[in-house]
């Protein structure tokens, strides 16, 4: 059974930076592009990055030179830095393997202004 756990949410102050990890279980991120989405109240889910299994990444615009997706297979885990967070980066984070679509819970990232 796949499972993929995401971890680091929490409080910061604008200009901080966070680093989200989702490790998987059942499966190997070799495998899969592995995304990162985000959701704010009332939204739908939207792309922030994503990684192929060769490890090229890809970004949405407003998280270009500030995200980064680095990946960590010895431990099937996919990161995503954030640097420079603002209050319009309030969401719930969540990661998913494709072509698999597998999810994990998602994990809250509040910035505060």
């Amino acid at each position: 059974q796949v499972q993929l756990v995401e971890s680091g949410g929490g409080l910061v102050q604008a200009g901080g930076s966070l680093r989200l990890s989702c490790a998987a279980s059942g499966t190997s991120f070799r495998a899969n592009n592995v995304r990162w989405y985000r959701q704010f109240p009332g939204e739908q889910r939207a792309l922030v990055a994503a990684i192929t299994g060769s490890g090229s990444p890809n970004y949405a615009d407003f998280a270009k030179g500030r995200f980064t997706i680095p990946i960590n297979n010895s431990k099937n885990t996919v990161y995503l830095q954030m640097s420079s967070l603002q209050p319009d980066d309030t969401a719930v984070y969540y990661c998913s393997t494709c072509p698999t679509n597998n999810w994990g819970q998602g994990t809250q990232v509040t910035v505060s202004s």
